[in-house]
């Protein structure tokens, strides 16, 4: 046993101070969000996406098939270092849709924004049946190969259910909404959108308030996980682009849908008593998702800074060879 080890067994054993109507009110924000996000979706993103077959496939397998494949390698490498749980958070963030905010900081790389927003759409309408598919395979296979938990099982017709309840349904509302009635939509898209961000936000501060002793007392230790773990999503990106030899704007943004995961969505199913009953400990999975939320910001921007700032170089260099030429 080491020090990380142990240190991760007492957060598993953490009971956060979320009750059961935090997790429902959670649940409705989150619906609420999906809701917003369905109504900037238009029917020339689906048109994009066909006219590009290339990124978007490479971008779309980047998701869903190598960030669950390299993030289940990863937590078996680190197997004697991580519990269950924690490791179980790491699969369930990857397994997630893209977030939203992935657009907005593709926007800031100068990256291709309607692959960006068109890989969104896609992986989050998908996530309904993907979702479940991929957690319930790499968490029971991770599962059963542990030594130290064999009685938990993850029931995917729940995880079905709960992302239908969350994705399915506000997705085809809001769809509905801006194909059927695009005028009211115009008016009242950016206002909801906003609402219902700054409505889960403070939902997650509050939260965070509530439970600041045990962010203290474990950050530490969840934030080097988060760290690696997503820069292994950010380079998984990466790699799938420059494997399938897409041009630099598109890198950065598969690059960029890989590295931001919808994980306010995976705090959504560990509070779901169906999926994860009372007597199963989940502290490290919810603090795993809760860290990601904060973390793949600040590491997204961070990339954007850095990539800027070497494209301003590379300008800067060229500008400065052809006044000598």
């Amino acid at each position: 046993m080491n020090e990380i080890y142990l240190q991760l067994q007492q957060l598993d054993s953490v009971k956060l101070n979320f009750s059961n109507n935090g997790g429902l009110i959670l649940s409705f924000v989150q619906a609420f969000v999906m809701f917003g996000i369905a109504l900037s979706i238009k029917p020339l993103h689906f048109k994009t996406a066909f006219s590009h077959p290339k990124s978007v496939i490479t971008g779309f397998v980047s998701q869903v098939v190598v960030l669950p494949l390299v993030t289940f390698l990863a937590v078996m490498f680190f197997k004697d270092y991580l519990t269950v749980t924690v490791a179980l958070g790491a699969i369930l963030v990857a397994c997630c849709p893209g977030g939203n905010i992935s657009n907005f900081i593709s926007l800031l790389s100068r990256g291709n924004i309607e692959l960006s927003v068109s890989l969104t759409t896609i992986s989050t309408i998908t996530a309904v049946v993907i979702t479940p598919l991929n957690f319930t395979f790499w968490g029971n296979l991770f599962i059963s190969s542990s030594d130290l938990v064999r009685e938990l099982q993850i029931p995917i017709s729940e995880v079905f259910k709960t992302l239908f309840l969350i994705i399915g349904i506000p997705l085809s509302l809001g769809i509905f909404f801006s194909v059927k009635l695009p005028e009211l939509t115009k008016k009242i898209s950016k206002p909801i959108q906003r609402l219902s961000i700054g409505i889960f936000m403070a939902i997650v501060v509050l939260a965070f308030v509530a439970n600041y002793e045990y962010f203290l007392e474990y950050i530490k230790y969840i934030l080097i996980i988060v760290l690696i773990h997503n820069a292994l999503a950010f380079l998984s990106g990466y790699f799938s682009a420059t494997i399938a030899r897409l041009n630099d704007r598109d890198r950065r943004t598969i690059t960029i849908e890989t590295g931001i995961q919808n994980s306010g969505l995976a705090l959504m199913l560990i509070f779901n008593p169906e999926i994860f009953p009372s007597d199963i400990k989940t502290g490290g999975m919810a603090f795993m998702a809760a860290w990601w939320g904060v973390w793949h910001i600040i590491s997204g921007l961070s990339l954007s800074m850095i990539w800027n700032y070497f494209r301003k170089i590379k300008y800067f260099n060229l500008q400065k060879l052809r006044k000598t030429l």
